[in-house]
C-alpha cells in the first residue's frame, strides 16, 4: 500500500521552500499534481508516483540520498564548522537540501572513501560498534617495517598505549623501504586514530598518509579525484542494505 504525505511537506522535504512560501507557491497556481494546478498546500499526494510540478521543473522525490565521496585533505568529516572547511561544502546545493550527513568520519588530513547519506538506519548499521564493518585503507609511514612479524602483530591485535587491545586486523605490506613504507590494512572497529595509533604501538611508525579504499561491500570508485562525489549505484546500495 503506498502511503500519502501533505504536498507542503514533501516539497519542503525536497527544498524547494519553507512550508508558508510552499504556501504561497500554491495559491499563487505555481504548483501542478498530476497535471492539475492545486490551490490547498495540505492537499495530500502519493510523491513516488505523483508528478508534482513547480513552475517548470517536475519534482524527481527522494526520500533518502547516498552519496560516495573522495574526500580530500584539509576538509573535515562533519556536517558545519565555524572555522574549519566540511564535507557537505563540496555538495552541491539541491543534494544539501536533504541534510545528509557522514557515515563515519575521517581525519581531517585523511583522504578516501566517504559515505554522505540521510538514511540514520543504514548508518546505525554501519557503524554499531556490534557490526565490526571492515575497513580497508591504504597506509604509508616513515620508515621501514618487518611485513611478516607485524601482520602477525596485527592479527593478534595491537595493544595501543592506552591498554586498549583491539580486534584482530588485516595488514599487506606492499612495500617497506629506508624511508616509506606502504600497506594495506582492514580494520573492524573505529576507536579515536586508530590506524595511527597502532602502528605506532606495535611498530614504532608515524604514519604520513592514510587513504581509505573500502567499507564493508562498498570501494572507492577510483575515478572520482579528491573533492569529487556521485550517488551510489543501484547494486552498491543494495549490498549496502544485505548488510545485517
Amino acid at each position: 500500500m503506498r502511503t500519502t504525505q501533505r504536498l507542503d511537506k514533501v516539497l519542503a522535504h525536497m527544498g524547494i521552500g519553507t512550508r508558508s512560501e510552499i504556501k504561497k507557491m500554491v495559491k499563487s497556481g505555481r504548483v501542478r499534481v498530476n497535471g492539475e494546478t492545486v490551490s490547498d498546500s495540505s492537499v495530500h499526494v502519493q510523491p513516488e508516483s505523483d508528478r508534482i510540478e513547480v513552475g517548470d521543473r517536475v519534482i524527481q522525490y527522494k526520500q533518502h540520498i547516498y552519496i560516495m565521496m573522495h574526500k580530500p585533505q584539509g576538509v573535515i568529516s562533519a556536517t558545519e564548522d565555524v572555522r574549519e572547511r566540511t564535507v557537505l561544502d563540496l555538495l552541491d546545493e539541491e543534494m544539501r537540501r536533504f541534510r545528509p550527513f557522514p557515515a563515519g568520519r575521517l581525519d581531517k588530513d585523511a583522504t578516501g572513501l566517504l559515505l554522505l547519506t540521510n538514511d540514520g538506519g543504514l548508518a546505525h548499521r554501519l557503524l554499531s560498534p556490534v557490526k565490526h564493518v571492515d575497513k580497508t585503507y591504504e597506509v604509508e609511514v616513515d620508515g621501514p617495517i618487518d611485513a611478516d612479524e607485524l601482520a602477525r602483530r596485527f592479527a593478534e591485535g595491537v595493544v595501543l598505549e592506552d591498554g586498549y587491545r583491539t580486534l584482530p586486523a588485516d595488514l599487506r605490506v606492499r612495500e617497506s623501504g629506508p624511508h616509506r613504507s606502504v600497506a594495506e590494512l582492514t580494520i573492524r572497529e573505529g576507536k579515536f586514530h586508530q590506524v595511527k595509533r597502532m602502528f605506532a604501538s606495535a611498530a614504532g611508525r608515524k604514519v604520513t598518509r592514510l587513504k581509505r579504499i573500502r567499507m564493508g561491500p562498498l570501494r572507492l570508485d577510483e575515478r572520482l579525484a579528491p573533492g569529487e562525489w556521485r550517488e551510489l549505484t543501484e547494486p552498491e546500495l543494495a549490498a549496502l542494505n544485505a548488510l545485517k
